[in-house]
C-alpha cells in the first residue's frame, strides 16, 4: 500500500472506533474489543482493538463469542483485511461464517450531484419528523429484498417498538446519524443515513424498495448524503457495498475501491 492509502485506513479505523462509542460502551478483549449497546434496539460488534498489533487467535475469538452468548447479543466481528489481514483465519476457526465487502472512498474529483426522478422528491428527516419510521422500515423492506433486481414490493409497515425508534431519534437531534427519505404521491421509496465524526463518515442502509429500482433513486439519495456531508466539512466519505453489483453502481458515482471489509457472524 501506498503511504497515502495506509493514512487513509488509520483514518478509517480510527472512525469504526469512533462511531459505536457513541452509543455502546467497550469491553476490552485483548486484541480485541467487543460494543455492547444498551437499551438502543439494536447491536453492535466486536473488532480489532485500535492500535493493537498483537495476532489474533481462535481463542480470542471465542472468549468475545463466549461473552456475547453470555449478553445474549448476535455473535459478529468486523474488520477490514488491509488493515487487520490476520484476522480471518482465527474467525473462520472459530466456526463463525465470513462474508467481504468491497471497501470505497468518494473521489471528489469523480464526483456529481445526482437529481431524483420528477415524480421523487429527496429530503433530509428531522429527528421529531414523522416519517423517521418510515424511513426505517423502507430501508428493512429494501435489505429484505437484496440486490438490484426490480420487482413489484414497496409496502413498507412501522418498524419494532425496541427502543430503537427514539434512539436513532436521539443520534439524529445530536447530529451523530443524518438520514435522508426520497417518495412520490403514494409515500416512501427508499432512504439512506450518513454517520460523520472528526472528518470521516460512512454512508450506510441506502436502500430502494424494489418497485422503484433502476430510476436513479439511490443515487440521488447517495448524493444528498454526500452533498450534506460535503457542506458540513466532512473530507472522507465511504461504505461498504452490499455485493459486486451495487459496488459497480457506486464506482459510476465516483467511490474507489480503497480495501475488503469484513464481516463474520454464526452460521
Amino acid at each position: 500500500m501506498t503511504s497515502d492509502s495506509t493514512a487513509l485506513l488509520a483514518r478509517l479505523e480510527r472512525y469504526y472506533d469512533a462511531v459505536p462509542r457513541t452509543a455502546a460502551r467497550a469491553e476490552d478483549f485483548g486484541p480485541l474489543t467487543l460494543f455492547v449497546t444498551e437499551g438502543a434496539g439494536w447491536s453492535y460488534y466486536a473488532r480489532p482493538t485500535l492500535g493493537d498489533t498483537a495476532q489474533v487467535t481462535a481463542a480470542d475469538v471465542e472468549a468475545v463469542r463466549l461473552r456475547q452468548r453470555e449478553l445474549g447479543i448476535p455473535e459478529a466481528f468486523e474488520w477490514v483485511s488491509e488493515t487487520s489481514p490476520g484476522l480471518l483465519a482465527p474467525v473462520e476457526a472459530s466456526g463463525l461464517v465470513a462474508h467481504s465487502y468491497p471497501l470505497l472512498v468518494l473521489d471528489p474529483t469523480r464526483w456529481a450531484a445526482h437529481e431524483p426522478p420528477p415524480d421523487v422528491r429527496v429530503r433530509q428527516l428531522e429527528a421529531d419528523d414523522t416519517a423517521v419510521d418510515a424511513g426505517r422500515a423502507v430501508a428493512s423492506l429494501a435489505f429484505l429484498h437484496g440486490g438490484v433486481e426490480v420487482g413489484d414490493s414497496r409496502e413498507v409497515t412501522p418498524g419494532p417498538e425496541d427502543g430503537s425508534l427514539e434512539a436513532l431519534r436521539e443520534r439524529m437531534r445530536k447530529g451523530l446519524t443524518i438520514t435522508v427519505l426520497a417518495e412520490d404521491d403514494l409515500g416512501p421509496l427508499g432512504s439512506g443515513s450518513h454517520q460523520p465524526v472528526d472528518g470521516v463518515t460512512e454512508i450506510v442502509g441506502v436502500g430502494t424498495v424494489p418497485a422503484a429500482r433502476r430510476r436513479g433513486i439511490g443515487a440521488a439519495i447517495t448524493s444528498a448524503l454526500v452533498g450534506d456531508a460535503l457542506r458540513t466539512g466532512v473530507d472522507v466519505i465511504f461504505l461498504s457495498a452490499g455485493s459486486e453489483d451495487v459496488a459497480r453502481i457506486y464506482r459510476r458515482l465516483g467511490f474507489v475501491d480503497v480495501g475488503t471489509a469484513y464481516v463474520a457472524e454464526a452460521g
